[in-house]
C-alpha cells in the first residue's frame, strides 16, 4: 500500500480528505492518531512537527503530504480517479479553491473556536473570541446562502469545495444552528450528508462521537431531523 493517512475519525478536517479519498475509491492504509498517547503523539510529530492532522505519505513516491487542500490536489494530481474534485477550466479551479478556503477558514475556524472553548473551565474561557466567532459563522451562512443556487457550492459537480464544506457546516449546525433562518444552506447540508462519501465518513466517526461534546452543544430537536 503506497498511500498512509494519519488521521483521527471524529477531526472536521480529516473528514474533508476522507471525502475525497472516497469519492474515488483511492485504496490507502489508515492510521489512526491518538495525541493523547505519548507514543503515538510523539510518532506523529515526527513525521509533521506542525502537529495537525490529518497527514498523507506517499511511500512510493516519498513524499509526506500535510494540509487538506494539498492532499486532495496531491491525490489528483498522482492519484486521478473518475471524479475530478478541481475542474481543469482554470476560472472554475480559482472558485472552488476560493470556496474551499471559504470553508477552511470562515467555517470550520470559528466552528472549532466554539468548540475549543466550552471544554475550558469557565474561568478560561473567551466570551470575546466565541461571540466573534459566533457573528463570523452567521456572516458566512449568509454568504453561503446566496452562493447556492445548484446542488453544490460551485455548481453542478460535487468538488474539493464540497469535501470541505460537509464536515465543517455538520458540526457548525451543532455549535451555531442555521437550520431555521438558511432554507438552501439547511438543503446543501442534508445533500452532503446523504452523499455516499461522508455517510461512510460519518459511519466511521460514529463509535468516537462520545469524545465529542453532542448532548451539550446540540440544539433542541436536532438529532430528530
Amino acid at each position: 500500500m503506497s498511500l498512509h493517512l494519519y488521521s483521527h475519525p471524529l477531526a472536521s478536517f480529516c473528514h474533508k480528505v476522507l471525502i475525497a479519498l472516497y469519492e474515488n475509491d483511492t485504496p490507502f492504509q489508515a492510521h489512526l492518531v491518538d495525541l493523547a498517547d505519548p507514543a503515538g503523539k510523539a510518532d506523529f510529530l515526527e513525521r509533521w512537527p506542525v502537529g495537525k492532522m490529518p497527514v498523507l505519505r506517499d511511500e512510493a513516491r516519498g513524499r509526506t503530504v500535510p494540509e487538506t487542500s494539498i492532499i486532495v490536489e496531491y491525490l489528483q494530481q498522482h492519484y486521478p480517479g473518475p471524479r475530478a474534485l478541481l475542474p481543469a477550466d482554470a476560472d472554475a479551479r480559482l472558485d472552488v479553491r476560493l470556496w474551499d478556503r471559504f470553508f477552511d477558514l470562515y467555517v470550520q475556524a470559528p466552528m472549532q473556536k466554539i468548540v475549543a472553548d466550552f471544554m475550558l473551565k469557565k474561568k478560561d474561557q473567551d466570551d470575546l473570541g466565541v461571540g466573534q466567532a459566533r457573528r463570523t459563522l452567521q456572516t458566512a451562512y449568509d454568504m453561503i446562502e446566496r452562493q447556492l443556487a445548484d446542488d453544490w457550492i460551485c455548481g453542478a459537480d460535487f468538488t474539493l469545495a464540497d469535501c470541505a464544506a460537509a464536515p465543517a457546516l455538520f458540526y457548525a449546525e451543532i455549535v451555531e444552528p442555521f437550520h431555521r433562518h438558511h432554507p438552501r444552506l439547511m438543503a446543501y447540508l442534508t445533500r452532503l450528508m446523504a452523499r455516499p462519501s461522508y455517510e461512510r465518513v460519518l459511519f466511521e466517526a460514529r463509535p468516537y462521537f462520545h469524545l465529542y461534546p453532542f448532548h451539550e452543544l446540540l440544539p433542541p430537536g436536532w438529532v430528530q431531523r
